[in-house]
Parts: structure tokens; C-alpha cells; sequence
């Protein structure tokens, strides 16, 4: 699984888990829970009993954990959202952004028809990746570009991220950043700066921090599933925002490490969301 490869090769003194963590969802219409998850869980919770300042910002598809929100669990904090001061004095605000999405405050039921095609695009996205492994090519999201082909699907991304932006401004921040429409996003709107950290089902992307305070996305679509050698531990970063810990239907077979464009090893300005 790419995010427990992922979460094996890097450290962060904060590591951000920006909502939609468990398909609840999914998980409501049919329980499938695989080893890897438990893999997953047990990783973040080794990060926290070691050291690393683990928050938890549920999103719509972990609502469920919002009746926890200012409880801590296995030393990870629950948080409805969160301040995150950068390296260099910068002041973000961290939140999964379904609060300002129309469809999920006023129409659930059709976002809920909306994450049934979703799913099913998933599962196509699937095993059109079985395929290009099979033929030697590297991991391509099928779901990712049909998806940005729909002109409503771009226009709904754009009309997100200004709300985002100017919620933002308006509670005084320099910054935002969250997760929910899945598209992984670094850039400045209108003077403020907009992060998306993407997801672990379709971009395989991680938003991270380095010492200076610059942000990166890094994107993860190689596997190498060995640990890391003791005598060579990972370089420790600021921060990492991580969303969407891949849904029941999401998990996907390895895919051949020659046929990455990303490395495992992101540049020295990596930041991981």
C-alpha cells in the first residue's frame, strides 16, 4: 500500500490527517476491511507513541468521529480544525472543507448518489491500472482525468477553492489548507495561499513542510515496501498533511517500481499534507 510505504519513509514533527481517513460510507454498505488498513492504523499510532504530534480532522466520510472532537485517542488529538504556523511565520488553517461544499450541507442524498458513481469510477481506475502494470507502464489515474474532463466537475473545484480562500481571509489567515474535492493544489488565490493535499485513492500525494517553511506536494506512486536500514532513517520534516487513507474499494496491487514518475525520495523542500 503506497500511504504505508509512504508513512514508513518519512517523519515529521506534525502529521495531519485531513478527514476522510475511513470510508464510512463504504464501510456502511458493506464492511471490508483489509490487514492493510490495520497496517496503516498501527503505523500512525507508532508515530504518535513515538513522538510525532499526530491531529485528526474528520472529514464527511468520517463524520462519525466528530462526536470525539477535543478527545485525544492513543495520543491522537481530534480537532474540528487547526492553526499550523510555518517555519517561517506563516499562519494556515487546516480543515477538510466539507463544511463549505452546498451538496453535502443541503443535498446529501445526492452526494451520496455522487460517491456511488464515484466509487464505480474507482473500481474501473482499479483494473485499468492492473492492466498498465501488466504492461510495464507506471500508475496513471483513469478516475483523476474523467473526472477534470466534466466541465461541472472543474467548475465546482474552482467555485471550492475561492470559498476556501475567502473564509480564510476572512478569519485572518495566510493560508488554507484541505482536502475533499481530491485534487492536490499548491498556489496563491486572490493573495491567499490554497493547498490541497489530493488523496491516497487517485493522486497517491501527501502535502509537506521542510525546515524553511516551503511547501510541497509530493507525490508517492512507487513502492518499496522494505523498511527503511536503522543507519539510514528518514530525513525529518515540519509537517505532513495526509488525506484519504485509501476507502475499502481503493486498495490497489503494487506497482512496478520502474514504472514511476515520483521517487521515493522527495526533494529537500518536500512537505507532505
Amino acid at each position: 500500500m503506497h500511504l504505508l510505504d509512504f508513512l514508513r519513509h518519512n517523519e515529521a514533527d506534525t502529521l495531519y490527517l485531513v478527514g476522510d481517513i475511513i470510508d464510512g460510507w463504504q464501510l456502511r454498505r458493506s464492511w471490508i476491511w483489509p490487514q492493510a488498513h490495520n497496517d496503516v492504523v498501527q503505523k500512525v499510532l507508532r508515530k504518535a507513541r513515538k513522538g510525532t504530534r499526530v491531529i485528526f480532522i474528520p472529514g464527511n466520510h468520517d463524520e462519525f468521529a466528530r462526536q470525539f472532537i477535543g478527545y485525544a485517542f492513543g495520543d491522537i488529538e481530534v480537532q474540528d480544525d487547526a492553526v499550523h504556523v510555518t517555519a517561517d511565520g506563516r499562519r494556515l488553517w487546516v480543515t477538510h472543507g466539507d463544511q463549505f461544499d452546498g451538496v453535502i450541507q443541503h443535498s446529501k442524498w445526492l452526494a451520496h448518489l455522487g460517491d456511488t458513481l464515484y466509487t464505480f469510477t474507482l473500481w474501473l481506475n482499479l483494473h485499468f491500472n492492473r492492466v498498465r502494470r501488466r504492461l510495464g507502464l507506471h500508475y496513471w489515474s483513469l478516475s483523476q482525468y474523467l473526472k477534470h474532463r466534466v466541465k461541472n466537475a472543474v467548475a465546482f473545484i474552482t467555485d471550492f477553492e475561492h470559498v476556501l480562500v475567502g473564509e480564510a481571509r476572512r478569519r485572518g489567515y495566510d493560508g488554507v489548507v484541505c482536502g475533499h474535492i481530491h485534487k492536490p493544489e499548491i498556489r496563491e488565490v486572490e493573495g491567499v495561499l490554497y493547498c490541497n493535499d489530493g488523496d491516497w485513492v487517485e493522486s497517491l500525494s501527501a502535502l509537506a513542510e521542510d525546515d524553511e517553511g516551503r511547501l510541497q506536494l509530493v507525490y508517492w506512486t512507487r513502492l518499496s515496501m522494505e523498511e527503511p536500514p536503522a543507519a539510514a532513517k528518514p530525513k525529518r520534516r515540519r509537517a505532513f498533511e495526509l488525506p484519504a487513507l485509501p476507502s475499502a474499494l481503493a486498495s490497489r496491487p503494487p506497482l512496478h517500481p520502474a514504472g514511476a514518475e515520483a521517487t521515493r525520495e522527495p526533494a529537500e523542500t518536500a512537505e507532505v499534507r
